[in-house]
């Protein structure tokens, strides 16, 4: 049960108890003696542990020299029963009261420290005031030797329950607040009613920021991403698909990177290969998330060294693959005067068309973008003027065209080779 101990209660106790008969009027003197012990160990510990200072008052105070008492008064009678049939029943009521006695510190927000000081304090304290008993009543030097070398053992069994109630609680507390921020987490995602957001915000103790913004990366650099972002950042493990470029691919909502902050993020994801979404106001973040699946449904990877791929800057791209199939028909429509050539003709003519449209016609800029001598693309347009005839002047034809032939269709990359 107590995680702090290297032994069981019975061996505990034995090893406390089993060395070391009190004679029974000295004991008795020492239990008359508890009430000033227990009163004297909370004044020094109010004294010199800050962490107490002022906070053991009042019903706090009573209860605190109560476990003093308690917890002296059963090193007696493990004294006292040594040799019994069953020395670790006082033992095991003294450890419980220890065990929850951290736990309690943990649930307040207090540290170890604390509680650690406040038992090497009391320790030296009792034991300043029962030695003095013991020694008045005639006991050995060696004895009194003993016992002393007993307490201390007894109040690092004590010490070590505590440390153990601390560690367990802080467990369960962080356990359960794991869960709570996983749930927020998917609701977020999800894009449940702000009302529910708000109440599982408040469970998970998550304080609400004024916008998240989603950022893809590889797990393996999560990390060190981590450590450059707010506390308050939250992490899902979602399947993303279309990052196969990570072998485990991290999510995180990073609260308020809006603004002139964006770049900020977006230097920290520098060099991690990540996907940076929109920021949105943080009960709209679902909007930043389908802003990234879509993008990753292009299947443009992110640099492998560089800036994270940002959406924003694949706005026109993401507007025109929102409906893949339209787009598909579109080019099918604007290029069917190319339809009757060769391939590979066709191919070459509808990519002297898109650079013609995006440079506007300037010859000299067309035959740069497709590393052609400048009468190459003469001759080309020509041919495209014949096939479309005055539609090529028409506002609704260019239009068409130049949506159609604005980037590659999905599958290929603006980088990919055509025959010339």
């Amino acid at each position: 049960m107590f995680g702090g101990n290297n032994m069981s209660e019975s061996e505990a106790a034995s090893h406390l108890g089993g060395r070391l008969e009190l004679d029974a009027q000295v004991a008795e003197r020492l239990r008359g003696r508890l009430p000033m012990v227990a009163a004297h160990t909370v004044t020094t510990i109010t004294a010199e542990v800050p962490a107490y200072s002022g906070t053991l008052t009042g019903q706090m105070r009573e209860k605190i020299e109560n476990a003093v008492r308690i917890a002296l008064g059963t090193f007696l009678q493990l004294i006292e029963r040594a040799g019994a049939a069953d020395p670790s029943t006082p033992l095991s009521r003294a450890l419980e009261a220890a065990y929850a006695l951290g736990a309690g510190e943990a649930r307040v927000g207090r540290s170890m420290d604390a509680l650690l000081a406040a038992y090497r304090v009391g320790a030296r304290v009792a034991w300043r005031e029962v030695s003095t008993t013991t020694v008045r009543s005639g006991l050995s030097a060696e004895t009194v030797a003993e016992f002393a070398e007993l307490m201390f053992a007894y109040i690092d069994e004590l010490s070590a329950a505590s440390v153990a109630g601390h560690s367990d609680e802080l467990a369960n507390v962080g356990r359960a607040r794991r869960r709570d921020l996983d749930r927020l987490t998917q609701q977020l995602l999800a894009g449940e009613p702000e009302e529910v957001l708000r109440r599982s915000a408040e469970r998970a103790e998550w304080p609400p920021p004024q916008t998240l913004t989603v950022a893809v990366l590889p797990r393996s650099s999560l990390r060190s991403v981590l450590a450059a972002l707010s506390p308050h950042t939250l992490e899902s493990g979602e399947d993303l698909p279309g990052a196969q470029w990570a072998e485990e691919a991290a999510l995180l909502l990073v609260p308020d990177m809006h603004g002139g902050r964006r770049r900020q993020l977006a230097t920290v994801l520098h060099g991690h290969r990540a996907v940076l979404g929109p920021a949105r106001p943080w009960v709209a973040v679902d909007r930043s998330y389908q802003r990234v699946l879509r993008t990753l449904a292009l299947g443009v990877p992110p640099p492998a060294d560089g800036p994270p791929l940002d959406t924003e800057q694949h706005l026109a791209r993401l507007v025109l693959h929102t409906d893949p199939e339209a787009l598909a028909d579109l080019r099918t429509q604007v290029l069917a005067p190319l339809a009757t050539l060769a391939p590979a003709t066709a191919a070459r003519l509808a990519e002297t068309m898109r650079s013609w449209l995006l440079h506007q016609g300037r010859r000299d800029d067309v035959a740069a973008d497709l590393f052609v001598h400048p009468q190459t693309v003469r001759y080309r347009m020509g041919r495209l003027r014949e096939l479309y005839g005055d539609r090529l002047h028409e506002p609704a034809t260019v239009l068409d065209l130049t949506v159609a032939l604005a980037f590659p269709p999905p599958g290929t990359t603006d980088d990919e080779p055509t025959d010339r």
